[in-house]
Protein backbone atom coordinates (compact mmCIF):
# COMPACT_ATOMS: atom_id res chain seq x y z
CA UNK A 1 0.00 0.00 0.00
CA UNK A 2 1.21 3.49 -0.75
CA UNK A 3 2.29 5.94 1.90
CA UNK A 4 2.70 9.69 2.07
CA UNK A 5 4.86 11.87 4.28
CA UNK A 6 3.51 12.37 7.77
CA UNK A 7 2.83 15.91 9.01
CA UNK A 8 4.16 17.29 12.28
CA UNK A 9 2.52 15.46 15.16
CA UNK A 10 1.54 16.46 18.64
CA UNK A 11 3.76 15.45 21.52
CA UNK A 12 0.71 14.41 23.48
CA UNK A 13 0.74 10.61 23.37
CA UNK A 14 -2.16 9.98 25.70
CA UNK A 15 -5.03 7.70 24.81
CA UNK A 16 -8.36 9.46 25.24
CA UNK A 17 -10.30 7.74 28.03
CA UNK A 18 -8.63 4.36 27.58
CA UNK A 19 -11.05 2.65 29.94
CA UNK A 20 -14.80 2.50 30.07
CA UNK A 21 -16.80 1.71 33.17
CA UNK A 22 -19.47 -0.93 33.02
CA UNK A 23 -23.01 0.31 33.54
CA UNK A 24 -24.72 -1.02 36.67
CA UNK A 25 -28.44 -0.50 37.24
CA UNK A 26 -31.24 -2.76 38.43
CA UNK A 27 -33.95 -4.33 36.31
CA UNK A 28 -34.79 -2.53 33.11
CA UNK A 29 -32.34 0.23 33.93
CA UNK A 30 -29.50 -2.31 33.80
CA UNK A 31 -30.43 -3.27 30.28
CA UNK A 32 -31.04 0.30 29.25
CA UNK A 33 -27.70 1.64 30.40
CA UNK A 34 -25.62 -1.24 29.12
CA UNK A 35 -27.36 -1.51 25.79
CA UNK A 36 -27.52 2.23 25.46
CA UNK A 37 -23.80 2.50 24.97
CA UNK A 38 -24.35 1.25 21.43
CA UNK A 39 -23.58 4.33 19.37
CA UNK A 40 -25.46 6.53 21.79
CA UNK A 41 -22.55 8.61 23.04
CA UNK A 42 -22.31 12.33 22.50
CA UNK A 43 -22.52 12.52 18.71
CA UNK A 44 -21.97 16.25 18.52
CA UNK A 45 -20.66 18.59 21.18
CA UNK A 46 -19.25 22.07 21.07
CA UNK A 47 -18.89 23.02 17.42
CA UNK A 48 -22.51 22.28 16.57
CA UNK A 49 -23.98 24.23 19.43
CA UNK A 50 -24.03 27.49 17.48
CA UNK A 51 -25.79 27.61 14.16
CA UNK A 52 -26.45 30.67 12.02
CA UNK A 53 -29.98 31.30 10.70
CA UNK A 54 -30.57 30.11 7.16
CA UNK A 55 -31.42 32.48 4.35
CA UNK A 56 -35.04 31.55 3.76
CA UNK A 57 -37.68 32.01 6.45
CA UNK A 58 -40.30 29.50 7.45
CA UNK A 59 -43.86 30.18 6.36
CA UNK A 60 -45.45 27.54 8.56
CA UNK A 61 -48.82 28.81 9.89
CA UNK A 62 -48.99 29.26 13.67
CA UNK A 63 -52.03 27.45 15.17
CA UNK A 64 -53.73 29.91 17.53
CA UNK A 65 -54.82 27.19 19.95
CA UNK A 66 -51.19 26.39 20.80
CA UNK A 67 -50.38 29.83 22.19
CA UNK A 68 -48.78 29.47 25.62
CA UNK A 69 -48.30 25.68 25.48
CA UNK A 70 -44.96 24.37 26.75
CA UNK A 71 -43.33 21.33 25.18
CA UNK A 72 -40.39 19.61 26.88
CA UNK A 73 -37.92 17.88 24.56
CA UNK A 74 -34.98 15.73 25.62
CA UNK A 75 -32.34 14.90 23.04
CA UNK A 76 -28.89 15.71 21.69
CA UNK A 77 -27.04 18.55 20.00
CA UNK A 78 -27.47 16.82 16.65
CA UNK A 79 -30.94 18.32 16.22
CA UNK A 80 -31.67 20.48 19.28
CA UNK A 81 -30.12 23.60 17.81
CA UNK A 82 -30.91 27.14 18.91
CA UNK A 83 -32.05 28.48 15.51
CA UNK A 84 -34.49 25.59 15.20
CA UNK A 85 -35.89 26.30 18.65
CA UNK A 86 -36.27 30.01 17.90
CA UNK A 87 -38.01 29.43 14.58
CA UNK A 88 -40.35 26.73 15.91
CA UNK A 89 -41.44 28.91 18.83
CA UNK A 90 -42.06 31.81 16.46
CA UNK A 91 -44.03 29.72 13.98
CA UNK A 92 -46.05 27.68 16.46
CA UNK A 93 -46.52 30.08 19.36
CA UNK A 94 -45.30 27.47 21.84
CA UNK A 95 -42.49 27.45 24.39
CA UNK A 96 -39.86 24.76 23.90
CA UNK A 97 -37.90 23.58 26.91
CA UNK A 98 -34.92 21.66 25.57
CA UNK A 99 -32.81 19.28 27.64
CA UNK A 100 -29.69 18.77 25.52
CA UNK A 101 -27.59 15.77 26.59
CA UNK A 102 -25.23 13.26 25.10
CA UNK A 103 -27.00 10.27 23.57
CA UNK A 104 -26.67 7.83 26.44
CA UNK A 105 -27.73 10.37 29.06
CA UNK A 106 -30.75 11.42 26.98
CA UNK A 107 -31.77 7.80 26.66
CA UNK A 108 -31.40 7.19 30.40
CA UNK A 109 -33.57 10.24 31.13
CA UNK A 110 -36.18 8.95 28.70
CA UNK A 111 -36.33 5.59 30.47
CA UNK A 112 -35.84 6.60 34.11
CA UNK A 113 -37.51 10.04 34.20
CA UNK A 114 -40.54 9.86 31.90
CA UNK A 115 -42.18 12.60 33.97
CA UNK A 116 -39.46 15.03 32.80
CA UNK A 117 -40.16 15.13 29.05
CA UNK A 118 -42.86 15.14 26.39
CA UNK A 119 -40.82 14.36 23.27
CA UNK A 120 -37.72 12.23 22.92
CA UNK A 121 -35.48 13.34 20.01
CA UNK A 122 -32.87 10.67 19.42
CA UNK A 123 -31.65 7.85 17.17
CA UNK A 124 -33.35 4.69 16.00
CA UNK A 125 -30.82 2.41 17.63
CA UNK A 126 -32.24 3.50 20.99
CA UNK A 127 -35.81 2.59 20.04
CA UNK A 128 -35.55 -1.00 21.28
CA UNK A 129 -34.67 0.24 24.75
CA UNK A 130 -36.98 3.23 25.07
CA UNK A 131 -39.98 1.51 23.49
CA UNK A 132 -39.28 -1.60 25.56
CA UNK A 133 -39.36 0.51 28.73
CA UNK A 134 -43.04 1.27 28.09
CA UNK A 135 -42.61 5.04 28.36
CA UNK A 136 -43.80 5.98 24.85
CA UNK A 137 -47.08 5.97 22.97
CA UNK A 138 -47.29 5.16 19.27
CA UNK A 139 -47.11 8.06 16.84
CA UNK A 140 -50.41 8.19 14.95
CA UNK A 141 -49.41 8.82 11.34
CA UNK A 142 -53.00 9.71 10.39
CA UNK A 143 -52.37 12.98 12.26
CA UNK A 144 -49.35 13.69 10.05
CA UNK A 145 -50.46 14.33 6.46
CA UNK A 146 -46.87 14.46 5.23
CA UNK A 147 -46.05 10.96 6.44
CA UNK A 148 -46.79 9.58 2.97
CA UNK A 149 -43.98 11.76 1.60
CA UNK A 150 -41.24 10.17 3.72
CA UNK A 151 -38.30 8.74 1.84
CA UNK A 152 -38.61 5.00 1.08
CA UNK A 153 -35.24 4.67 2.81
CA UNK A 154 -37.18 4.82 6.07
CA UNK A 155 -40.59 3.38 5.27
CA UNK A 156 -39.45 0.55 2.99
CA UNK A 157 -35.84 0.02 4.01
CA UNK A 158 -33.99 1.22 0.92
CA UNK A 159 -33.90 4.32 -1.22
CA UNK A 160 -34.31 2.48 -4.52
CA UNK A 161 -34.74 -1.06 -5.80
CA UNK A 162 -31.02 -1.61 -6.28
CA UNK A 163 -29.93 -0.23 -2.89
CA UNK A 164 -28.72 -2.25 0.06
CA UNK A 165 -31.03 -2.43 3.08
CA UNK A 166 -28.01 -2.90 5.32
CA UNK A 167 -27.55 -5.20 8.30
CA UNK A 168 -28.45 -4.24 11.87
CA UNK A 169 -31.16 -1.91 13.16
CA UNK A 170 -32.39 -0.42 9.89
CA UNK A 171 -35.19 2.00 10.87
CA UNK A 172 -37.83 0.08 8.92
CA UNK A 173 -37.20 -2.98 11.10
CA UNK A 174 -38.21 -1.00 14.21
CA UNK A 175 -40.71 1.40 12.66
CA UNK A 176 -44.26 0.06 12.62
CA UNK A 177 -46.15 -0.75 15.81
CA UNK A 178 -48.03 -4.03 15.50
CA UNK A 179 -51.34 -4.83 17.26
CA UNK A 180 -49.44 -6.73 19.97
CA UNK A 181 -47.07 -3.79 20.56
CA UNK A 182 -44.09 -5.34 18.79
CA UNK A 183 -42.07 -3.39 16.24
CA UNK A 184 -41.75 -4.76 12.71
CA UNK A 185 -41.47 -3.62 9.10
CA UNK A 186 -45.11 -4.53 8.35
CA UNK A 187 -46.88 -1.18 7.69
CA UNK A 188 -49.51 0.05 10.14
CA UNK A 189 -50.89 3.50 11.00
CA UNK A 190 -48.73 3.72 14.11
CA UNK A 191 -44.96 4.08 14.35
CA UNK A 192 -42.54 3.92 17.26
CA UNK A 193 -40.41 6.92 16.23
CA UNK A 194 -41.22 9.47 13.54
CA UNK A 195 -38.15 9.45 11.23
CA UNK A 196 -36.73 12.91 10.50
CA UNK A 197 -32.99 13.09 9.75
CA UNK A 198 -30.24 10.67 8.82
CA UNK A 199 -26.79 10.20 7.37
CA UNK A 200 -24.04 7.69 6.83
CA UNK A 201 -20.82 7.51 8.82
CA UNK A 202 -17.38 6.43 7.68
CA UNK A 203 -13.82 7.52 8.47
CA UNK A 204 -11.97 10.71 7.74
CA UNK A 205 -8.42 10.85 6.45
CA UNK A 206 -5.77 13.53 6.01
CA UNK A 207 -5.42 13.78 2.24
CA UNK A 208 -1.81 15.05 2.38
CA UNK A 209 -0.72 11.93 4.26
CA UNK A 210 -3.08 9.11 3.33
CA UNK A 211 -3.32 7.83 -0.22
CA UNK A 212 -6.71 7.88 -1.91
CA UNK A 213 -6.20 4.25 -2.91
CA UNK A 214 -5.73 3.14 0.70
CA UNK A 215 -8.83 5.09 1.76
CA UNK A 216 -11.16 3.03 -0.43
CA UNK A 217 -11.74 0.41 2.28
CA UNK A 218 -12.42 0.04 5.99
CA UNK A 219 -9.36 -2.22 5.88
CA UNK A 220 -7.27 0.94 6.34
CA UNK A 221 -7.69 0.56 10.12
CA UNK A 222 -5.28 -2.38 9.90
CA UNK A 223 -2.88 -0.87 7.34
CA UNK A 224 0.65 -0.88 8.78
CA UNK A 225 1.50 2.22 6.74
CA UNK A 226 -0.61 4.16 9.23
CA UNK A 227 0.39 2.26 12.33
CA UNK A 228 0.14 4.46 15.41
CA UNK A 229 -1.88 7.06 13.49
CA UNK A 230 -5.36 5.52 13.78
CA UNK A 231 -8.11 7.18 15.84
CA UNK A 232 -11.16 5.22 16.99
CA UNK A 233 -14.54 6.05 18.46
CA UNK A 234 -14.63 4.80 22.04
CA UNK A 235 -17.92 2.98 21.71
CA UNK A 236 -18.42 -0.75 22.23
CA UNK A 237 -20.76 -1.09 19.26
CA UNK A 238 -20.21 1.74 16.80
CA UNK A 239 -16.44 1.76 17.23
CA UNK A 240 -16.37 -2.02 16.98
CA UNK A 241 -18.51 -1.97 13.84
CA UNK A 242 -15.95 0.14 11.97
CA UNK A 243 -13.18 -2.26 12.93
CA UNK A 244 -15.31 -5.32 12.15
CA UNK A 245 -15.99 -3.98 8.65
CA UNK A 246 -12.26 -3.56 8.19
CA UNK A 247 -11.40 -7.03 9.49
CA UNK A 248 -14.01 -8.61 7.25
CA UNK A 249 -12.75 -6.65 4.24
CA UNK A 250 -9.28 -8.13 4.81
CA UNK A 251 -10.67 -11.63 5.27
CA UNK A 252 -9.40 -11.77 8.86
CA UNK A 253 -12.81 -12.95 10.09
CA UNK A 254 -16.42 -13.22 8.93
CA UNK A 255 -19.83 -12.64 10.54
CA UNK A 256 -23.15 -14.32 9.91
CA UNK A 257 -24.80 -10.96 10.75
CA UNK A 258 -22.35 -8.14 11.35
CA UNK A 259 -25.14 -6.10 12.94
CA UNK A 260 -25.90 -8.78 15.53
CA UNK A 261 -22.79 -10.77 16.38
CA UNK A 262 -22.73 -13.98 18.38
CA UNK A 263 -20.53 -14.35 21.47
CA UNK A 264 -18.12 -16.47 19.48
CA UNK A 265 -17.85 -13.80 16.79
CA UNK A 266 -17.31 -11.11 19.42
CA UNK A 267 -14.55 -13.18 21.00
CA UNK A 268 -12.84 -13.64 17.64
CA UNK A 269 -12.84 -9.98 16.63
CA UNK A 270 -11.82 -8.83 20.12
CA UNK A 271 -8.85 -11.20 20.20
CA UNK A 272 -7.73 -9.73 16.88
CA UNK A 273 -8.17 -6.15 18.10
CA UNK A 274 -6.26 -6.78 21.32
CA UNK A 275 -3.38 -8.18 19.27
CA UNK A 276 -3.41 -5.11 17.01
CA UNK A 277 -3.63 -2.68 19.93
CA UNK A 278 -0.68 -4.27 21.72
CA UNK A 279 1.31 -3.98 18.50
CA UNK A 280 0.66 -0.22 18.47
CA UNK A 281 -1.72 -0.04 15.52
CA UNK A 282 -4.24 2.27 17.22
CA UNK A 283 -3.23 5.70 18.49
CA UNK A 284 -6.20 7.08 20.42
CA UNK A 285 -9.83 6.57 21.38
CA UNK A 286 -12.17 9.57 21.39
CA UNK A 287 -15.46 10.16 23.17
CA UNK A 288 -16.64 13.59 22.06
CA UNK A 289 -16.92 15.56 18.86
CA UNK A 290 -14.26 18.02 20.02
CA UNK A 291 -11.80 15.25 20.79
CA UNK A 292 -12.17 13.76 17.31
CA UNK A 293 -11.53 17.16 15.71
CA UNK A 294 -8.52 17.91 17.89
CA UNK A 295 -6.87 14.54 17.27
CA UNK A 296 -6.94 15.10 13.51
CA UNK A 297 -6.13 18.82 13.69
CA UNK A 298 -3.01 18.18 15.79
CA UNK A 299 -1.72 15.52 13.42
CA UNK A 300 -1.85 12.93 16.17
CA UNK A 301 -3.97 10.74 13.88
CA UNK A 302 -4.33 10.72 10.09
CA UNK A 303 -7.13 8.13 9.81
CA UNK A 304 -10.06 8.29 12.19
CA UNK A 305 -13.62 7.12 12.73
CA UNK A 306 -15.52 10.39 12.38
CA UNK A 307 -18.90 12.01 12.14
CA UNK A 308 -19.63 14.20 9.15
CA UNK A 309 -19.72 17.54 11.08
CA UNK A 310 -16.23 16.85 12.39
CA UNK A 311 -14.94 16.83 8.82
CA UNK A 312 -16.89 20.05 8.27
CA UNK A 313 -15.23 21.65 11.30
CA UNK A 314 -11.77 20.66 10.07
CA UNK A 315 -12.33 21.94 6.56
CA UNK A 316 -13.50 25.29 7.89
CA UNK A 317 -10.05 25.46 9.49
CA UNK A 318 -8.41 24.62 6.12
CA UNK A 319 -7.27 21.18 7.29
CA UNK A 320 -7.46 18.86 4.25
CA UNK A 321 -9.60 16.03 5.57
CA UNK A 322 -11.71 13.88 3.27
CA UNK A 323 -14.65 11.76 4.35
CA UNK A 324 -14.14 8.30 2.90
CA UNK A 325 -16.61 6.36 0.77
CA UNK A 326 -15.69 2.76 1.67
CA UNK A 327 -16.31 0.25 -1.07
CA UNK A 328 -17.81 -2.16 1.46
CA UNK A 329 -20.50 0.38 2.31
CA UNK A 330 -21.21 2.94 5.01
CA UNK A 331 -22.49 2.67 8.57
CA UNK A 332 -25.92 4.30 8.59
CA UNK A 333 -27.86 6.08 11.33
CA UNK A 334 -31.30 7.70 11.55
CA UNK A 335 -32.88 10.10 14.05
CA UNK A 336 -36.44 11.04 14.89
CA UNK A 337 -38.95 11.67 17.68
CA UNK A 338 -40.95 9.56 20.12
CA UNK A 339 -43.95 10.78 22.15
CA UNK A 340 -44.25 10.28 25.91
CA UNK A 341 -46.91 7.79 26.94
CA UNK A 342 -48.45 10.31 29.35
CA UNK A 343 -48.72 13.17 26.82
CA UNK A 344 -52.37 14.22 26.39
CA UNK A 345 -54.58 17.22 25.65
CA UNK A 346 -52.80 20.44 24.64
CA UNK A 347 -49.41 18.85 25.21
CA UNK A 348 -50.16 16.01 22.82
CA UNK A 349 -51.58 18.42 20.26
CA UNK A 350 -48.45 20.55 20.54
CA UNK A 351 -46.28 17.47 20.07
CA UNK A 352 -48.00 16.61 16.80
CA UNK A 353 -47.87 20.21 15.57
CA UNK A 354 -44.16 20.39 16.40
CA UNK A 355 -43.45 17.11 14.58
CA UNK A 356 -45.49 18.33 11.62
CA UNK A 357 -43.50 21.59 11.68
CA UNK A 358 -40.31 19.56 11.47
CA UNK A 359 -41.69 17.67 8.50
CA UNK A 360 -42.17 21.05 6.79
CA UNK A 361 -38.42 20.99 6.10
CA UNK A 362 -37.08 24.26 7.56
CA UNK A 363 -35.16 22.45 10.30
CA UNK A 364 -34.06 19.82 7.80
CA UNK A 365 -32.40 22.54 5.75
CA UNK A 366 -30.43 23.70 8.80
CA UNK A 367 -29.19 20.16 9.38
CA UNK A 368 -28.43 19.87 5.67
CA UNK A 369 -25.72 22.49 5.94
CA UNK A 370 -23.74 20.22 8.24
CA UNK A 371 -24.08 17.28 5.87
CA UNK A 372 -27.20 15.55 7.23
CA UNK A 373 -30.16 14.48 5.13
CA UNK A 374 -33.86 15.05 5.77
CA UNK A 375 -36.50 12.31 5.68
CA UNK A 376 -38.60 14.34 3.20
CA UNK A 377 -35.87 15.70 0.93
CA UNK A 378 -38.17 17.81 -1.23
CA UNK A 379 -39.41 19.71 1.82
CA UNK A 380 -35.86 20.57 2.85
CA UNK A 381 -35.20 21.65 -0.71
CA UNK A 382 -37.78 24.43 -0.33
CA UNK A 383 -35.49 26.05 2.25
CA UNK A 384 -32.15 25.52 0.49
CA UNK A 385 -30.73 27.56 -2.36
CA UNK A 386 -30.38 25.86 -5.73
CA UNK A 387 -26.62 25.82 -5.26
CA UNK A 388 -26.92 24.19 -1.82
CA UNK A 389 -29.31 21.51 -3.06
CA UNK A 390 -27.09 20.74 -6.02
CA UNK A 391 -24.04 20.31 -3.76
CA UNK A 392 -25.49 18.56 -0.70
CA UNK A 393 -28.12 16.34 -2.31
CA UNK A 394 -27.34 16.01 -6.02
CA UNK A 395 -23.62 15.58 -5.54
CA UNK A 396 -22.82 18.25 -8.12
CA UNK A 397 -19.86 20.56 -8.18
CA UNK A 398 -20.35 23.55 -5.90
CA UNK A 399 -21.21 26.60 -7.99
CA UNK A 400 -20.27 28.85 -5.07
CA UNK A 401 -18.70 28.49 -1.63
CA UNK A 402 -20.83 26.27 0.60
CA UNK A 403 -21.34 27.58 4.10
CA UNK A 404 -21.60 25.45 7.22
CA UNK A 405 -24.41 26.22 9.70
CA UNK A 406 -22.02 28.47 11.65
CA UNK A 407 -21.20 30.49 8.53
CA UNK A 408 -17.76 29.04 7.85
CA UNK A 409 -16.81 27.83 4.37
CA UNK A 410 -17.13 24.04 4.32
CA UNK A 411 -16.63 23.56 0.58
CA UNK A 412 -15.17 25.95 -1.94
CA UNK A 413 -16.61 26.60 -5.37
CA UNK A 414 -15.67 23.76 -7.70
CA UNK A 415 -15.56 21.04 -5.02
CA UNK A 416 -17.81 17.97 -4.98
CA UNK A 417 -19.24 16.37 -1.85
CA UNK A 418 -17.34 13.32 -0.65
CA UNK A 419 -19.25 10.22 -1.73
CA UNK A 420 -21.45 11.95 -4.28
CA UNK A 421 -25.22 12.31 -4.30
CA UNK A 422 -27.81 11.50 -1.64
CA UNK A 423 -29.05 8.51 -3.60
CA UNK A 424 -25.55 7.19 -4.24
CA UNK A 425 -24.48 7.46 -0.61
CA UNK A 426 -27.68 6.12 0.94
CA UNK A 427 -27.76 3.21 -1.52
CA UNK A 428 -24.57 1.81 -0.07
CA UNK A 429 -25.22 1.11 3.62
CA UNK A 430 -23.38 -1.96 4.89
CA UNK A 431 -24.81 -1.82 8.40
CA UNK A 432 -26.92 0.46 10.59
CA UNK A 433 -26.00 1.52 14.11
CA UNK A 434 -27.44 -1.28 16.23
CA UNK A 435 -28.06 -2.67 19.67
CA UNK A 436 -26.96 -6.30 19.48
CA UNK A 437 -28.59 -9.11 21.42
CA UNK A 438 -25.22 -9.75 23.09
CA UNK A 439 -24.43 -6.12 23.76
CA UNK A 440 -23.86 -6.48 27.50
CA UNK A 441 -21.30 -9.18 26.76
CA UNK A 442 -19.83 -6.93 24.08
CA UNK A 443 -19.39 -4.07 26.58
CA UNK A 444 -17.38 -6.32 28.89
CA UNK A 445 -15.15 -7.48 26.04
CA UNK A 446 -14.68 -3.91 24.80
CA UNK A 447 -13.45 -2.93 28.26
CA UNK A 448 -10.91 -5.75 28.08
CA UNK A 449 -9.77 -4.42 24.72
CA UNK A 450 -9.33 -0.89 26.08
CA UNK A 451 -7.41 -2.16 29.08
CA UNK A 452 -5.10 -4.40 27.04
Amino acid sequence: MSKKTSPDTSTNHSVVNSSQSAMTRRGLITGSAALGAAALGARVMGAEASVAPISKTSTFPAPAFLQGTTLRVVGTGVSLLDPIKTQAEQDLGITLQWDVKDGLTAQQIAVTQPQAWDLYDQWFNSVKIVWGAGVCQPVDVTRLPQFANLSPLTTEGKINENAKVGAGDAPVRLLYVQPDGSLLSDPTEQVSMLPLYHNVDAFGYHSEVVSEEDAQSWAIFFDEDYKGKIGLLNDPATGLMDLALGAEALGLTTFADIGNMTREEIDTIMALLIEQKRAGQFRAFWNSFDESVNLMASGEVVVESMWSPAVTALRVRDIPVIYASPQEGYRGWHGGMMINKQAAGDTLDAAYEYIDWWMNGWAGAVLGRQGYYFAIPENAREHLSEAEWAYWYDGQEASEDMLAPDGGVVAKAGEVRDGGSYETRMSNIAVWNSVMDEHQYLVSKWNEFLAS
